[in-house]
């Protein structure tokens, strides 16, 4: 499912029209997440709007392949040319890590360095290898609009840096992450550097591990939700029409539809 920022829906017909709704907004009747987040008892907890993370987690487990990393960050993309403007982004960040002669390796169709696809267990050994920090950006800003990018650094003991239009708290605990809308390049230069040279500090980024895992929801995983919610007798009983369903999917959809 592509974000509302993508797909505008400008027609007044959508208002009044639906009374369920089964999206990647986490307020949405069924959620059809890109990403789920399970605790150490394999329970589904997330992402949730009100997510309460563990507090004062600890470093645990073989973190030893840490110590081979010797690159600050790289980026498997292919779509150079994107709403959220991340390809911009990225050559800021770029040559603001020249200053601490440092390197953002972009892969793909958008920069010089190759990993082709069909080759996807080599790249991934590459980064958990050899990278401290992965791009997770998204192509375009929507609220809950996290998609499967994060899962690689995640799955791949890379610390993300995030650019998108989500409150990130509501889908990683805080401290193991990387804002780069919160952040400028230069302060996001800066940071990769210092925990760089600080491999106690850097490991902290990684205490989650211990306490959550982060999955691609499988294929079965949306349809099971529509059952689920559809055999509930007493959600089937209530009667709810969504009044203003544009702005429900993007509330910029004013501007954007020139209205």
């Amino acid at each position: 499912m592509e974000s509302s920022d993508n797909y505008l829906l400008c027609n007044p017909v959508f208002d009044d029209f639906f009374n369920l709704t089964a999206t990647y907004k986490l307020d949405s009747d069924i959620l059809f997440p890109y990403i789920q987040i399970r605790d150490r008892n394999g329970e589904v907890v997330g992402p949730r709007i009100d997510m309460k993370w563990a507090e004062n987690m600890t470093v645990d487990g073989d973190l030893s392949i840490l110590k081979y990393k010797s690159k600050a960050a790289a980026w498997f993309v292919s779509n150079c040319n994107s709403r959220s403007g991340r390809k911009e982004l990225g050559q800021k960040l770029q040559r603001a890590l020249q200053k601490y002669g440092l390197t953002l390796d972009i892969y793909g169709k958008c920069g010089p360095f190759k990993c082709p696809r069909n080759k996807k267990k080599q790249c991934d050994d590459m980064l958990e290898k050899d990278y401290f920090f992965y791009l997770s950006f998204e192509n375009s800003f929507a609220e809950d609009y996290v998609t499967e990018k994060v899962l690689t650094p995640l799955h791949h003991n890379a610390v993300p840096i995030v650019f998108g239009g989500a409150n990130y708290s509501r889908f990683l605990p805080p401290d193991t992450y990387l804002d780069a809308r919160m952040m400028t390049p230069e302060e996001i230069a800066s940071t990769v550097t210092r925990l760089m040279r600080s491999p106690e500090e850097y490991k902290k980024y990684f205490r989650w591990k211990s306490y959550y895992t982060y999955r691609d929801p499988s294929d079965t995983h949306s349809v099971c939700a529509v059952c689920e919610y559809l055999n509930n007798e007493s959600i089937m009983k209530q009667h709810t029409v969504y009044n203003n369903f544009r702005a429900w999917w993007n509330p910029n959809y004013r501007k954007r539809c020139k209205l």
